[in-house]
């Protein structure tokens, strides 16, 4: 059970473990006890960020070159659907000549992909990049401690999975036949959404402190990981905002600063050009009709039109009409209506630039003035040249 705990206007919240942190656990066990042969009862693992997280292993069975053995999801104080589920995961010897180290497949109650456009192909099972990296990763380090050379094959499943999947955005997307195996972090982190807006507060409270003048914003990990990584700038010195586009610019207009620099992926800002400023999918997902809206405005085919409103993720809407020669309006349209909203929120009284991007292909958008705004808030950093 996750110990820690955010404290957030006197309210404790739990954190918890994503299932990503939860399948690497069992597999991990299900591995050491593969060699072993003896029942492991807690499993340690490293997390992407470095911390070492301790689960409890149940439902255990030992057979002769086989293991399995589960895990208990526990999103701590998260609203989460998959919080009880037990992850399993099965480990067996593969003794084929030439195959890989680590081989890994998905059993009952895990989703399967099967439109174009989420992180993982077609055809493969929904355990997401940072999920595997993980579940690979640290199976491999119990192996090189053994100096085992035999390849080994790793399956996960989750009874109940397709059951719960009903509950989630999964049919939405494309994913079916059960859960997707998540988690960038590993660690859940409670949403409360009262704690959530207050915590919001106080750091736009502490980028007041270091600038009164201007402020760099960002929905989420994604944003921050493009802030850093390819825009040079210090995330540090931002307000994560969550999905809380709206309550954000309220509070940053009612601090008094003259400009704010909002940084974030296409998947959820293409939602504020329809005037939505809560991006989370629970309250709205209107990505797919906002492009094909503006796209039927400059001239998209009805066919082209359909095909947009049956994308799964930004990324593969702007693939299919990337090599229109209205493109570049299209993009400049979204933009447009989105900067309108953001004004109107701020009522005019806080000038706000706004750079958005997506993870495939690179896409980036940016208004007017953004380059002037970034250079002057690296500037203000410190910042002297670009990383």
């Amino acid at each position: 059970m996750q110990e820690e705990y955010d404290v957030v206007h006197g309210k404790k919240l739990r954190r918890g473990y994503t299932t990503g942190s939860t399948a690497a656990a069992a597999a991990a066990a299900a591995v050491e006890m593969l060699l072993s042969g003896q029942a492991v009862l807690h499993a340690g693992i490293r997390l992407p960020g470095g911390e070492r997280a301790v689960f409890d292993i149940e439902n255990i069975e030992i057979t002769e070159g086989r293991v399995v053995c589960s895990v208990t999801k526990d999103g701590g104080d998260d609203p989460d659907a998959t919080t009880g589920l037990a992850i399993y995961a099965e480990a067996s010897w593969r003794k084929s000549p030439g195959e890989q180290k680590i081989m890994l497949e998905a059993g009952e109650g895990v989703g399967r992909v099967t439109k174009p456009g989420l992180a993982c192909a077609v055809g493969e099972p929904a355990i997401n990049p940072v999920p595997r990296k993980m579940i690979l990763e640290n199976v491999g380090r119990i192996l090189d401690s053994s100096r085992c050379e035999t390849p080994v094959l790793i399956r996960i499943s989750v009874p109940g999975g397709q059951e719960v999947a009903k509950k989630t955005f999964n049919p939405r997307l494309g994913i079916l036949g059960g859960i997707s195996i998540l988690g960038t972090t590993g660690i859940v982190e409670p949403m409360s959404e009262k704690a959530l807006i207050g915590s919001i507060h106080v750091e736009i409270d502490r980028c007041a402190a270091e600038d009164p003048e201007r402020i760099l914003i960002a929905p989420g990990n994604y944003g921050r990981t493009f802030c850093r990584e390819t825009l040079g700038l210090d995330i540090g010195r931002s307000a994560q905002i969550s999905n809380y586009v709206g309550e954000s610019l309220d509070y940053i207009r009612y601090k008094g600063f003259s400009e704010v620099l909002l940084v974030g992926h296409a998947g959820k800002l293409v939602k504020i050009a329809a005037g939505v400023m809560n991006t989370h999918s629970s309250v709205a997902d209107c990505r797919m009709e906002v492009i094909a809206a503006h796209a039927a405005a400059l001239g998209a085919s009805p066919r082209t039109v359909g095909e947009l409103l049956e994308c799964v993720t930004t990324e593969e809407a702007f693939r299919i009409v990337q090599e229109e020669e209205y493109y570049e309006a299209l993009k400049r349209r979204i933009l447009g209506r989105m900067l309108h909203h953001l004004r109107a929120r701020l009522r005019e009284e806080v000038r706000i630039e706004a750079v958005m991007f997506t993870s495939i292909g690179g896409e980036v958008i940016k208004s007017d003035g953004a380059d002037r705004l970034i250079r002057e808030i690296r500037q203000q950093q410190g910042v002297d040249s670009m990383t």
